[in-house]
Formats: C-alpha cells, sequence, structure tokens
C-alpha cells in the first residue's frame, strides 16, 4: 500500500505555498521546545546512538538539523518533495541528507533500509495526519526502517487535543491564520485513539519500550497570549530482545 495521489497532492500545494522560515508553519516550533525535549526522552534507550537517524516526516527540516548536530548520520524523509526544497534551502551547510519517502509504502522503507542499514527513527505528528487505510502501513514501515537494532520515537496529539483545536477553529476571532492554512489544503487533523498507537506498533512486530504524555507545542498563540500545546502521547519502540 502506498499513500493516494489526493493526499500527496495535499502536502504538495501545502509545502509550494508555505513561507520560508522557521517558525512560519503551524508545528514548526523550536527546536528546544521540540525535538530537543523529545531527544531527552528517546535517547536513554537508543541501544546504538551511532546507528543513522531518520527523521521521518521532516517537512521543511527544522528539526533535522537540530538532530544533525547531534548525531553522525541523519537522513530528513518526507512524503513531499516541496517541503524537501525548503529543507535543502535551509541547509545551505548540508548538515543532513535529505530523501523523499512513502514510508507507508513497503518498497520506500525497504530500499530505504537497504541503503542505510538499521536506522533509528524520530515522527513527530505523522499518524494523526495519515488517513486511517495508511496508519499501520506507516507503523510497518518505520519497523522495517528501525530493523533488529534501531529504536523509534514517536509523539502524536492526543485525544484530548481534538477539543482545544476545535474551540480554535470556533473562536469568534477566528482560527489563528497558520491554522488556516493547514485546512486551506485539505489536511485536517485527524484524532487518533490513544490506544490505537501501541496497537498500530505491536501489529508491526514491535515492543514499546517507554511511553508518557507531554506538550507538543506549536507557533501559534491563545487570543490571551500565550503559546498553544496540543496534548500528546510519545512512544519508544524497537525489536523485543
Amino acid at each position: 500500500m502506498s499513500v493516494t495521489s489526493r493526499y500527496r497532492e495535499e502536502w504538495e500545494g501545502f509545502w509550494r505555498e508555505a513561507p520560508d522560515g522557521q517558525g512560519r508553519v503551524l508545528w514548526d516550533a523550536e527546536p528546544t521546545l521540540t525535538v530537543a525535549r523529545h531527544l531527552a526522552l528517546f535517547e536513554p534507550y537508543l541501544s546504538d546512538p551511532g546507528l543513522p537517524l531518520v527523521d521521518l516526516g521532516c517537512g521543511n527540516g527544522t528539526q533535522t538539523r537540530f538532530l544533525a548536530d547531534r548525531f553522525p548520520h541523519v537522513v530528513g524523509a518526507d512524503l513531499s518533495a516541496a517541503a524537501l526544497d525548503h529543507a535543502r534551502r535551509a541547509d545551505a551547510a548540508g548538515r543532513a541528507a535529505y530523501r523523499q519517502l512513502d514510508a507507508a509504502g513497503k518498497g520506500g522503507a525497504q530500499d530505504l533500509h537497504a541503503e542505510l542499514g538499521d536506522v533509528n527513527v524520530y515522527v513527530r505528528g505523522v499518524l494523526h495526519q495519515c488517513e486511517a487505510d495508511d496508519r499501520q502501513s506507516l507503523a510497518d514501515g518505520v519497523a522495517t526502517l528501525i530493523g533488529d537494532r534501531g529504536r523509534a520515537f514517536l509523539v502524536e496529539p492526543s485525544e484530548a487535543a481534538g477539543p482545544l483545536l476545535q474551540s480554535l477553529t470556533a473562536s469568534p476571532a477566528g482560527p489563528p491564520p497558520k491554522v488556516v492554512a493547514v485546512f486551506r489544503h485539505g489536511i485536517a487533523p485527524v484524532e487518533v485513539a490513544d490506544d490505537a498507537v501501541p496497537e498500530f506498533l505491536a501489529a508491526a512486530g514491535l515492543t514499546l519500550l517507554a511511553s508518557g504524555t507531554a506538550p507538543l507545542t506549536t507557533t501559534e498563540y491563545a487570543p490571551d497570549g500565550s503559546r498553544i500545546e496540543l496534548p500528546s502521547a510519545w512512544y519508544v519502540t524497537g525489536r523485543a530482545g
């Protein structure tokens, strides 16, 4: 299975219109507020920190570049070619490599694993944006990438994020501009049940090593001036033994 052409084009359209620069899209918060916090949770479970690290769903590469300063070989992978154009422009020094990848397509994950071997994987907010039929395939792709030695860290908005997003869109002042930009391209956040992610991972043959909750920081602000943070759940997974 691979993603539909409609879903791919929605993301291409979004990233073609997105402005360059960190913080210009909803989820592109400063790395110190996002991936740095996640690494503090992830790194204790890495059986081999020297493995290549794949930032799956890297978008414009803000988090990828942060990771590239901390791991020996980092690859930013995304479904959207336009997103990768943003990432490459922002990474003039070539700190990371970038690949177009449909991780829900079996062949893409297999090809990247054949090239890199076992890898560690970072996934932030990808499953909830997938079409429902692609979620298990994405988890299977993660399992293919990490192989026997790698570990994966996934963080997804929890069920409690749904009412918060709905309140933003229903605000008398209207939804924040960066939220409007997402919906304009047909990309609507879809609630994933809190117990569904561990089930996807288990069905992919992976063992849940750790999990917890943490806020998912955005680049938008509520009417009272506070930073909007979505409740989220995180998971560390790998092969048993």
